[in-house]
């Protein structure tokens, strides 16, 4: 049995996994509340969502740059061991395959869910939801697992559908509230001053955090190097494309919703507000409509980190690291899926919606360790990047000063800024969650010392 992957994706399956994965549903809930965070400030909001897309597409064009000379089985891996050396490489991998994919993925179908949920008068936090969000990742699975070919055309349909109500509120959200005045009244009106907030400084801090789950994703898209016809072309304009279309799209999106209603409304309202936005725009089908295609949004983000989770502990296997590499880095013949990489992936998956339900939307049955497993984790998977980065500056002389200093310096700017706001929002349930990420990282390491022993034996 070969235990390689066919290459059977395209540049345009590329750039729509970057756009899909992380346009889903981070940009209808994150936009209610960037305005609470900023107090109603259009203008801030918008300056959260442009240094927050600047980010993300400073480290996807810096990481695109290695994608031109890199290709292994798994892009950000793959990266991380040509400038560190495979024990980094291998950690990075550890954490992403445990920690970031499947948290990640709990919670975008947890968020499916509860869309479907408020489209059909459910509640949103009961079991009801929770069985929902277990379907939808285990339907996702499935399609990923047994067909992996229809799982791309799907990656494709769905994100071309959800681009439709979010070009839609840009265009005529717009038009309609210049004609109206009301999108002249938003930007002008503020409901809370910065100064009863913590200042400017204090409220870009947390809404570019706030920011960070609707742009988080991108990276994600690294996963199907070794699936990706002619990786080294199509990846690197698949990250600066799909990212750069994603910021402009939010921003966009964003100054449209203040055409279309009140802030002080959106802020109250949370998914109510979107809806009567919508309502506003396009009449009451209209509001329907939209929590329609926030669904289907959302199951093509699942798809996307679905995905990369049933191919973590293959990324770390097929170097012959992290639990049983014998076992996890087969491939099944007639699907061309690492299947017992994807069972776990899947198990992992429903731990962590398992624990975003008992830490968020409970009592909380973790006492401090309950936090926010959307967001934290970007603490460490941007400080995981600097490292990289700083190598690039320091190894890559063949490349240009803009490559090999001007963006990874922008880059590590951008990622020092991601963590110092996402622990200066988090406050200590960052604490708490860097004591799991740790913890994560020692089981990484016993896997990798139990390793180096067989293989010394052998």
């Amino acid at each position: 049995m070969e235990n390689k992957l066919n290459k059977r994706y395209g540049l345009i399956t590329a750039i729509t996994m970057v756009v899909g994965i992380v346009i889903g549903s981070g940009v209808f809930f994150k936009a209610e509340k960037i305005l609470n965070c900023t107090g109603g400030d259009m203008t801030l909001g918008i300056l959260a969502w442009v240094i927050g897309g600047c980010i993300m597409v400073a480290c996807a064009y810096t990481f695109a740059t290695m994608a031109t000379k890199y290709e292994k089985v798994n892009g950000v891996v793959d990266y991380a061991e040509a400038m560190l050396g495979k024990k980094y490489g291998y950690y990075v991998g550890w954490f992403m395959a445990v920690l970031y994919y499947p948290a990640m993925t709990s919670v975008v179908a947890w968020i499916s869910a509860r869309y479907f949920c408020v489209m059909m008068g459910w509640d949103i936090t009961g079991g009801g939801c929770m069985v929902i969000a277990g379907f939808c990742l285990i339907a996702i699975y499935a399609l990923n697992s047994l067909s992996p070919v229809l799982a791309g055309k799907f990656q494709v349909s769905t994100t071309v559908i959800k681009m439709i109500p979010l070009l839609c509120m840009a265009v005529i959200g717009t038009i309609k509230g210049l004609s109206s005045g009301l999108m002249m009244e938003n930007f002008s009106d503020v409901a809370i001053p910065a100064d009863q907030l913590g200042g400017t400084g204090t409220i870009l801090f947390t809404a570019v955090c706030a920011t960070s789950f609707a742009y988080e994703g991108w990276i994600i898209a690294t996963t199907i190097n070794s699936e990706l016809k002619d990786a080294k072309k199509n990846l690197p304009k698949a990250l600066v494309i799909g990212t750069f279309i994603v910021m402009i799209t939010y921003i966009l999106y964003y100054t449209g919703l203040s055409g279309a209603v009140e802030n002080h409304i959106m802020m109250e309202g949370g998914e109510e507000g979107a809806r009567l936005a919508f309502t506003n725009v396009f009449s009451s089908i209209g509001g329907t409509a939209l929590f329609v295609f926030i669904v289907i949004s959302c199951l093509g983000t699942l798809n996307g980190l679905m995905l990369a989770s049933v191919r973590g502990l293959y990324a770390l296997a097929a170097r012959n690291e992290g639990p049983r590499p014998e076992i996890f880095k087969q491939v099944d013949p007639a699907v061309n899926m690492p299947v017992n990489s994807s069972v776990i992936g899947l198990l992992m998956c429903g731990f962590w919606l398992m624990y975003f339900y008992g830490a968020n939307l409970t009592e909380g049955w973790f006492g401090p360790f309950c936090f926010d497993s959307s967001e934290l984790p970007i603490i460490t998977i941007y400080a995981f990047y600097i490292p990289i980065f700083l190598m690039v500056m320091k190894r890559e002389k063949d490349w240009g000063g803009f490559k090999r200093y001007v963006m990874p310096t922008v880059s590590i700017i951008g990622c020092v800024f991601m963590v110092v706001a996402a622990a200066f929002s988090h406050q200590m349930a960052a604490v708490f969650y860097l004591i799991v990420f740790a913890f994560v990282m020692v089981l990484g390491f016993l896997f990798a010392v139990k390793n180096k022993k067989a293989g010394q034996e052998s």
